[in-house]
């Protein structure tokens, strides 16, 4: 009678115990707030993590939350309304002001309330802390992609100055905290395709040319 079993309560151990003794176990679906936030949450929902609820000392919740920044999938939690401000501020710190989350208040319940928005603003709004059960879902973190060719730029421009290729490669990927291994890899394969002028060398023989000099 309290949702869904198993899902942030104890049932899991009643489970885990019966599987054990051979005891026949199956379910039957009941109320789910996990869902049922996901479901209005307006948020991506393919993929998603549920974190119930975090430690209420704040040093341990940032912790949880640091983790988390990286995650990229939607994330759900549990949260006491007394502590929903404190929770959404260090969301915002640590995840993005301008992540996209939702606060589910109530869900299936007369007076349910979904507010949507960035994090910050969502802070800014449990201020006054509001009343009932609330389910809290966060977007996850954006993909991270890699302007290989920016830094291969940055590379052409050094050579150009008279740089060595693996000195420039150094150069480039401690600015940009890319891979020194593998931006010299990727600029040894554009020198060989041509595809980028790195020296202005666009010869496959003289890009290897020059190549066998450094090393």
């Amino acid at each position: 009678d309290a949702g869904m079993p198993s899902v942030s309560d104890p049932g899991y151990r009643l489970v885990s115990a019966a599987i054990e003794q051979d005891i026949p176990v199956t379910a039957v679906p009941g109320p789910s707030a996990v869902l049922t936030a996901l479901a209005v949450s307006g948020l991506p929902v393919d993929r998603f993590c549920f974190e119930g609820f975090l430690p209420r000392k704040q040093g341990e919740r940032r912790r949880r939350l640091q983790a988390l920044a990286s995650e990229p999938r939607t994330m759900v939690f549990f949260e006491a309304p007394h502590r929903l401000a404190e929770f959404l501020t260090d969301a915002a710190a640590l995840l993005g002001a301008d992540r996209p989350g939702a606060v589910c208040r109530e869900l299936t319940k007369p007076f349910e309330q979904v507010v949507r928005g960035p994090l910050a603003e969502l802070a800014d709004w449990a201020a006054t802390p509001p009343r009932g059960e609330i389910t809290i879902v966060i977007q996850g973190a954006p993909e991270v992609t890699t302007d290989w060719q920016d830094a291969l730029d940055q590379v052409d421009l050094l050579l150009a100055g008279g740089t060595k290729l693996s000195a420039a490669v150094a150069e480039v990927a401690q600015v940009s905290g890319l891979r020194r291994r593998e931006l010299y890899a990727k600029a040894l394969a554009a020198r060989s395709a041509g595809t980028s002028d790195l020296g202005h060398t666009n010869s496959a023989a003289q890009g290897s040319a020059k190549i066998k000099e450094e090393q």
